[in-house]
């Protein structure tokens, strides 16, 4: 018999869902996955998104008090357990940053809140030694690292694709250096970018997302596999968030599909950099810096790749088992 495991339904295109949804098709044969509607993202409005969430989450967290089973969560609603639930609660902790607060004045005192009481779950994960670290800070003694991981399998093949045509279906021009700077969200910093290079007319800047930044430069909001291509057509990418990041999904992807990369060393960023050795970006001279980086050897773009390659699905479906069985076990 599957053990149970109740969670969040992972719905949704952020870096979290995408790492929660990874967890349930991994051990989609080895669970009984039960979830609960993650409202968050049902709502146009912004502003006080999460109480309206929490109010109407409410009544299904007091139905799972007494059910059997481990709960998977990843949520302020961990403040709506019971100390009994939390003690059977996987913790996934994503980041921390307040600017992204949607229910001002009262998400700041939910989010220390949460701090206090995510010492009682069983076991907190999250995906970069800097939130290891700041979680151990916060009194969270089992703390375990698992990064975020990817199928190498579905990499490889846009990494065979040609370059050119993939410049070619997007329209990118081919006597420009393409520069892919993320998400065009708040706080990811594409806007940054593309004030540093307004003068630097052989320089093309691209962007995904939603958009809500109004971003009216290239961009293009894409299922997954144009959005690979899309990486494909670029040389080189540019990360300078003003946000804290977990260990960010796109700065990866981007690594592992052979573009040489200038990372902002912040929060979760900084192991990324770290471990695939691409260096900061200058505001000052990011022209330089980008025509300089668009020239990497190919050894050392393959070197990132190996880096992160390692973070496959194997590695993730085997560090998540191993959690979620020894969460299951009595504990002593």
């Amino acid at each position: 018999m599957k053990p149970v495991v109740h969670s969040l339904a992972p719905h949704g295109r952020t870096g979290g869902r995408v790492y929660l949804r990874m967890i349930h098709d991994a051990l989609a044969d080895q669970v009984e996955w039960r979830t609960v509607p993650d409202y968050k993202r049902t709502y146009s409005l912004r502003r006080g998104r999460k109480l309206r969430h929490l109010a109407r989450l409410t009544p299904h967290i007091r139905a799972l008090a007494d059910a059997p089973g481990t709960y998977l969560w990843d949520d302020l609603s961990l403040l709506l357990f019971t100390p009994e639930m939390r003690s059977r609660t996987v913790f996934v902790f994503h980041h921390y940053e307040p600017r992204q607060a949607d229910s001002w004045p009262v998400e700041p005192w939910l989010w220390q809140r949460l701090f206090a009481v995510l010492p009682q779950c069983r076991t907190v994960v999250c995906v970069s030694a800097y939130w290891a670290e700041f979680l151990r800070r916060h009194g969270v003694r089992d703390v375990r690292v698992i990064h975020n991981a990817f199928d190498l399998t579905e990499i490889d093949e846009v990494r065979r694709r040609s370059q050119a045509e993939c410049r070619k279906e997007f329209g990118l021009p081919l006597d420009k250096i393409a520069v892919f700077a993320g998400k065009a969200v708040h706080w990811k910093g594409v806007e940054t970018v593309a004030g540093a290079l307004v003068d630097a007319p052989d320089i093309h800047v691209v962007a995904t997302g939603s958009n809500t930044i109004g971003f009216d430069g290239t961009h293009h909001d894409l299922p997954r596999t144009g959005y690979l291509r899309l990486l494909r057509a670029c040389d080189v990418g540019v990360f300078a968030p003003q946000m804290h990041e977990g260990w960010s999904r796109c700065a990866a992807e981007t690594t592992l599909l052979g573009l040489p990369c200038l990372i902002r060393p912040l929060a979760g960023l900084g192991d990324l950099a770290a471990l695939t050795g691409a260096p900061p970006p200058n505001l000052d001279r990011l022209a330089e810096q980008l025509r300089d980086r668009a020239k990497t050897p190919t050894v050392e773009t393959q070197a990132a790749y190996e880096a992160l390659a390692r973070f496959d699905t194997a590695y993730f479906t085997a560090a998540w088992s191993r959690i979620l069985v020894q969460a299951a076990a009595p504990s002593i």
